[in-house]
């Protein structure tokens, strides 16, 4: 008897630790886009990832001993921000979309802009004439004041299905604008107008006369016109407070998009992140380079990000316009590619990945795995495929845009 007890107790034990170790649903594999060769001048192994397969991710263990929780890539608890991965107080902000505005960093004097250091998300990337432009997303909390607002560009459509967002802009390119409106989600658009401010106003219509928007406002008013404007799955991105093992040191990013267009962030080992510098003068060559704090007109301080992530994507020009007369910059972020992941003071090799039209981007490791970002806000920094990477010393990455 004894020892049928024993047997049938050992064969619960191994039946349990199969069903804990079961894996969790992940993602559908991502087919991957044609790898494109960025040349490097980094003295050590290739930093970017050259597979031309990418398995599908999985599920990365937890760390028992993180200070904090770890959420994601499903099954988000529903306090807890699907595009920052932390607990908001308020989880009536997370019950609405994702609100989208494109501010403008061009010109010089039309600095500091407002809000964006309040944003979960933004992307950074070069709009055409040598000059760059954000596309600023936030979810889990309101900024009183986001601007300067400008123009749309290709982009926006892509950042638009992948977050599911409502969008504030200025106008657009006339075919940019055409796609625009012709989409699937031309019911979510706010341009400006005569009978939408509030949302988007003209702030000192006397002297600066810039465009800018409150996001409260402009979630009431996509309520009030009858968008749908309920909580949407954002599910993909995996947070960890835990910094993953392996990575390379890396205090400073570089990123130069043209000689008008660089930016530099920095890190604080104080605060854990990533602090903001941007270009001050034309600079024919680095010799000219020259950066000063990015400051957030809205709350008086520096930018900052816990995560920056240096993405590379195909660029090509649109509508067939050429360089430097009309371009127009098409940015195919579709399918998966290579990534630069910074956080905690180190890089990360990574992959970015896009499932499908309406998936929001994550990022795995070489590996197949989740890449864990560090909760907080994620800056995406997009350069072209054939950008030009360097390592000026052993803890910064450079990164020289290039549109071919």
């Amino acid at each position: 008897m004894m020892r049928r007890l024993i047997l049938a107790l050992a064969i619960m034990i191994m039946m349990s630790a199969c069903a804990f170790n079961a894996p969790k649903n992940t993602p559908a594999p991502v087919e991957p886009a044609p790898p494109s060769e960025i040349p490097t001048e980094i003295p050590t192994e290739e930093v970017l990832p050259t597979d031309t397969a990418v398995p599908p991710p999985t599920q990365p263990p937890a760390e028992p001993s993180a200070p904090q929780a770890v959420y994601g890539p499903h099954d988000f608890p529903p306090d807890v921000s699907p595009l920052i991965g932390k607990t908001v107080q308020n989880q009536s902000l997370l019950e609405r979309r994702p609100l989208a505005v494109k501010v403008q960093l061009f010109p010089r004097g039309g600095r500091p802009p407002y809000g964006v250091s309040l944003a979960d998300i933004v992307y950074d990337y070069y709009q055409n004439f040598g000059l760059t432009r954000l596309h600023a997303i936030f979810l889990s909390q309101d900024a009183q004041t986001v601007g300067p607002i400008r123009s749309a560009r290709l982009l926006d459509q892509q950042l638009i299905s992948m977050y599911q967002s409502v969008f504030a802009f200025g106008s657009a390119e006339a075919r940019t604008f055409s796609r625009l409106t012709n989409s699937d989600f031309a019911g979510r658009l706010v341009v400006e107008g005569s009978a939408n401010c509030p949302p988007m106003c003209r702030e000192d219509p006397n002297g600066s006369n810039k465009l800018v928007t409150n996001t409260a406002e402009l979630s009431k008013y996509a309520t009030d016109k009858g968008m749908d404007n309920v909580r949407q799955n954002l599910d993909g991105m995996y947070f960890n407070p835990g910094t993953p093992p392996n990575g390379k040191p890396a205090t400073q990013i570089f990123v130069r998009f043209s000689i008008s267009a660089y930016t530099l962030w920095d890190y604080n080992p104080e605060t854990g992140r990533y602090l903001r510098y941007q270009d001050t003068q034309e600079a024919q060559d680095s010799s000219l380079e020259s950066t000063e704090a990015l400051i957030d007109q809205l709350t008086n301080a520096q930018i900052a990000a816990d995560n920056v992530v240096v993405l590379s994507v195909p660029h090509s020009y649109a509508f067939g316009t050429k360089p430097g007369v009309n371009e127009v910059i098409d940015i195919n972020l579709t399918g998966s590619g290579p990534a630069f992941a910074f956080r905690d003071g180190q890089m990360f090799e990574a992959v970015w990945n896009r499932a499908d039209k309406n998936s929001v981007l994550f990022l795995t490791l070489p590996d197949g795995t989740y890449y864990s970002y560090k909760p907080g806000t994620t800056w995406y920094e997009v350069i072209g495929s054939t950008s030009k990477t360097t390592m000026p010393n052993p803890n910064m990455y450079r990164f020289d845009h290039n549109t071919p």
